[in-house]
């Protein structure tokens, strides 16, 4: 759950260091346990079996259970808001007609409809009308703006050399696959993807009138260009090197190495004032600027008219939507359609999230639960600290940086102190395309103000009711959205060990993030800078390498293994967050009981509740794009790696040599 961000309840327990007091009222009592499983052999499936075997996935859905998926349940909570707020008589430029007539102009389907894709015919005859490489990247830049991101990939962000300042970064794009392995893998999975991308390239143009020939021919343009683009594209393990994903270059430097791209007038058009910018991958923008020009004009405008399409094809008519579906279904598994409703509120929470999450943060957070969950967190890096001064292959000096990055930690609890201002957006019941593009360009506007100016440290990146949590390391902090502090993470009802198995879990993980591959490399400030001795890293290194090595040999479905490279830092804070959490929990009076609740002991609840969390099924299609793309490992290897390491489980379930998870003592991996 890390940056870009690392994503954890409501009304806490009583705490360890930080006593907080919450009477029980009633038992939760564990479900879905499959008793007739070894808890030594396969934790994951020993706690959440039965619910395994009886849980169906929604028909619209490529997965169930916690974590991301309760985002389901969610939006139909989001969605009995907006039903609410959309017929009723609003004050114009209040929060509630904003959200509501945003989501009415979704609904109205048969507005939407009768349009077909004359919202777009101004962009397309626009494309038609360029001719040469300057009037491309006018119509790439202005295109920018309204959120459709073609082959530039500009966004803002802090300075890795100097947190505080936010500076102009630009980072590869320009592919319409997952990731650039999905153009050179020949398995029969990607290939069958591969063809339903170039399909759907296909549909597209066949439904602006593209005689089928032609449409056909210009999907392979559009798929060819693609290629060569990835070619240049860093791998996702790559991606997850902070120091070489730095690259801060001078305009005028940038403007002498690509002339094709014209680095000066480039900024000018996107309204950036820098004389300097981070360009993440440099090896795609060369490629870029070679490609511009060896690649005919008619052909770039071939492939900026197959991104507009797939960039606006849900603004538009249903033959689109289906479009775009169809695809989705051959990439995910997912089998039918979400309901329009669910789809708008996901649309809703994606363009004015703040002014929605006002009236969800009312109804459903009370602003006890802020205080409880942050006597929790502090609980939590007291035994994280405790943890960093018992460790044998670090030294004092070492000991003393980290525990001063401990402790400089800004922490966000269910919503911000702030709200963002969407006045200047113009909201109508009639326009969805219109509302979208609205609520882009503001998204915009807002970013681009940041270039050059202070960072925001009050700023969030992820909206309210989001079940997630993060740690953002430019900004060393930890945040925890209001949607995560609900069952199965915490429950006002629950004894200490589900609550600290669950929340705390997710607490320590999101801790650990500032201490994991790429989290270790940023000070207490959040600047990319080396705080350790040199000796005192090396051992880091190989503690992480540890981890990478015994996650490689996870298999997730019949010769797909888990990425350790690509999950090092979310296992790494998995492995972490379990004894960090374990740590706090035995501080508490049950923690330190061995009183039985329902026939289980304290530690063993305590690790139920953790393979809990993470109780999660989904489709065998959405799991191989996962693997390949998604720097958390499967639900079952968030359970059984980090336990399998962690002794105290050992001793609360018997596992023994012979047992599927026995690992000897000392191979078992400590990281923190």
């Amino acid at each position: 759950m890390q940056r870009l961000l690392y994503f954890s309840l409501a009304l806490l327990m009583a705490g360890a260091c930080q006593r907080v007091s919450v009477p029980n009222t009633k038992r939760v009592v564990l479900t879905g346990i499959d008793a007739s499983k070894k808890p030594g052999d396969d934790f994951f499936t020993y706690a959440n079996g039965i619910w395994n075997d009886t849980v169906r996935i929604p028909a619209s859905q490529t997965g169930v259970g916690a974590y991301s998926f309760m985002n389901y349940p969610q939006r139909i909570r989001l969605q009995a808001i907006l039903d609410s707020v959309s017929t009723s008589k609003n004050p114009a430029g209040s929060i509630e007609q904003k959200v509501g007539d945003f989501y009415a102009s979704g609904m109205d389907t048969a507005a939407i409809n009768k349009r077909g894709y004359e919202p777009l015919k101004p962009l397309l005859a626009r494309i038609d009308a360029v001719t040469d490489v300057p009037s491309l990247l006018n119509v790439v830049t202005d295109e920018q703006k309204v959120g459709d991101r073609s082959i530039i990939g500009f966004y803002v962000g802090p300075d890795n050399k100097q947190s505080t300042i936010n500076i102009a970064q630009f980072s590869q794009t320009g592919i319409g696959l997952p990731e650039r392995d999905y153009y050179v893998k020949t398995d029969s999975s990607t290939r069958a993807i591969q063809t339903a991308y170039r399909d759907y390239l296909t549909r597209l143009f066949d439904l602006i009138g593209t005689e089928p020939t032609t449409a056909r021919k210009n999907a392979m343009v559009v798929y060819d260009i693609e290629n060569r683009l990835a070619s240049a594209h860093r791998t996702n393990i790559e991606r997850r090197d902070v120091k070489a994903n730095y690259n801060k270059l001078a305009v005028a430097d940038l403007s002498k190495k690509h002339p094709a791209l014209g680095w000066t007038t480039l900024l000018n058009n996107l309204g950036v004032k820098a004389d300097s910018v981070n360009v993440g991958q440099p090896a795609y923008y060369d490629q870029l600027n070679t490609l511009l020009t060896a690649v005919p004009v008619n052909d770039w405008k071939v492939y900026l008219k197959a991104h507009a399409l797939t960039n606006y094809a849900n603004f538009l008519s249903q033959p689109f939507v289906d479009a775009s579906f169809a695809y989705a279904q051959v990439l995910t598994g997912q089998a039918v359609k979400k309901t329009r409703a669910e789809e708008m509120t996901q649309a809703v929470d994606g363009s004015l999230g703040d002014a929605l999450a006002q009236l969800y943060v009312k109804k459903y957070f009370p602003e006890a639960a802020r205080k409880r969950i942050a006597a929790l967190v502090n609980n939590l890096k007291t035994a994280f600290e405790a943890r960093i001064n018992k460790l044998d292959w670090m030294s004092d000096s070492t000991k003393a940086k980290a525990k001063e990055k401990l402790y400089a930690f800004n922490q966000k609890i269910g919503y911000p102190d702030k709200w963002r201002d969407y006045s200047t957006v113009a909201v109508s019941r009639t326009g969805y395309f219109e509302n979208r593009l609205a609520a882009t360009k503001n998204e915009y506007s807002y970013n681009l103000a940041k270039v050059g100016q202070r960072v925001d440290r009050t700023e969030w990146h992820t909206t309210p009711p989001t079940v997630t949590a993060y740690n953002n390391p430019p900004l060393n902090e930890i945040v925890f959205p209001a949607g995560i502090l609900q069952s199965p993470y915490f429950d006002v009802n629950a004894d200490d060990a589900l609550n600290y198995g669950g929340i705390g879990m997710v607490i320590g993980h999101e801790i650990t993030h500032s201490f994991d591959d790429q989290g270790a490399q940023y000070d207490k400030d959040g600047n990319v800078t080396n705080w350790w001795t040199k000796g005192d890293y090396a051992k880091f290194k190989a503690r992480t390498q540890q981890v990478i090595n015994q996650y490689n040999s996870f298999t997730v479905l019949d010769s797909v293994h888990v990425k350790g490279a690509l999950t090092v830092g979310e296992n790494t804070a998995d492995i972490a967050g379990v004894a960090i959490a374990y740590d706090a929990f035995k501080l508490t009076e049950q923690g330190r009981s061995m009183a039985k609740l329902d026939g289980f002991t304290p530690d063993q609840r305590f690790f139920i509740s953790i393979a809990r969390i993470w109780r999660v099924k989904t489709r065998d299609a959405f799991m191989r794009m996962y693997v390949n793309t998604n720097p958390h490992s499967p639900a079952k290897w968030r359970v059984n790696g980090p336990l399998m390491n962690f002794t105290p489980f050992y001793n609360a379930f018997g596992v023994q040599p012979g047992d599927k998870m026995y690992k000897p003592e000392t191979a078992r991996i400590t990281v923190w």
